[in-house]
């Protein structure tokens, strides 16, 4: 199978441990109002249909710069949308010994993500907001199975990281972040919570795409913000919290 390929980064240092081959994908059923990707939410977009072995000789020509901790990285767009072809491009890379990590909302549910998790080293879980009505509000979606996809970690032994990013008048609310801290303190398998500022670059994707950006008038973080948050969310993650 073919896999619908927006772009790459040859290394990565901010998607997972070490350094990274990232490969972002098409498609997502996700309308963050703040998604720095946009023009990976369409199914097609100006994708590229790439055969897995090419993706595989990629990460093999760059292993020897991975060392003990990097590795491959997918992310997006919403790498499970296209589960079914990135199963066999997984085992491949398995076989080539490759440290696999997926960055994903965890909005979709089926047999072929249930397998690829599996196949999976590290999944990078991003939460929007613990609060489901600001979370339909900031994704267009519910995050139901998106905690159900924790869960399914938690149950099955699966490390992952929690990624939560903090927009002013958005997610920024003490309620639903002691909420977040008071639901995930005790998950065994959640190994790190990164707290992202809000950021405005992608900003100009929206006026290419000709598309509004709902956010304009929303300030990035002021220092006083990020720390109060991290305040929050240390009283439960301690060390596990990194603040980026």
């Amino acid at each position: 199978m073919q896999i619908r390929v927006h772009s790459y980064e040859s290394m990565g240092t901010f998607d997972g441990p070490g350094l990274r081959y990232v490969v972002f994908l098409q498609g997502c059923p996700f309308r963050c109002l703040y998604c720095a990707n946009p023009d990976t939410i369409d199914a097609v977009g100006e994708s590229t249909l790439t055969d897995a072995e090419h993706i595989v000789k990629q990460a093999v020509s760059f292993k020897p710069f991975f060392g003990k901790r990097g590795g491959i990285t997918f992310s997006g767009g919403e790498p499970t949308v296209q589960a079914k072809a990135l199963i066999p491009l997984f085992k491949r890379l398995k076989e080539e010994g490759i440290h696999i990590c997926v960055d994903s909302n965890g909005a979709i549910w089926n047999n072929d993500v249930e397998e690829l998790w599996k196949l999976t080293d590290l999944v990078m879980l991003d939460i929007k907001e613990f609060n489901n009505d600001r979370h339909q509000y900031i994704t267009g979606r519910s995050n139901e199975q998106p905690l159900k996809t924790a869960a399914w970690f938690e149950a099955n032994n699966h490390p992952f990281w929690l990624r939560y990013v903090l927009v002013p008048g958005v997610s920024n609310f003490d309620e639903d972040l002691h909420a977040l801290g008071a639901h995930f303190k005790d998950y065994t398998q959640l190994q790190r919570i990164e707290l992202l500022p809000y950021h405005t670059l992608g900003v100009h994707k929206y006026e290419a795409l000709g598309w509004e950006y709902k956010l304009k008038d929303v300030p990035v973080n002021t220092p006083e913000q990020k720390q109060h948050a991290e305040e929050i969310l240390r009283h439960y993650f301690n060390d596990k919290l990194v603040v980026n």
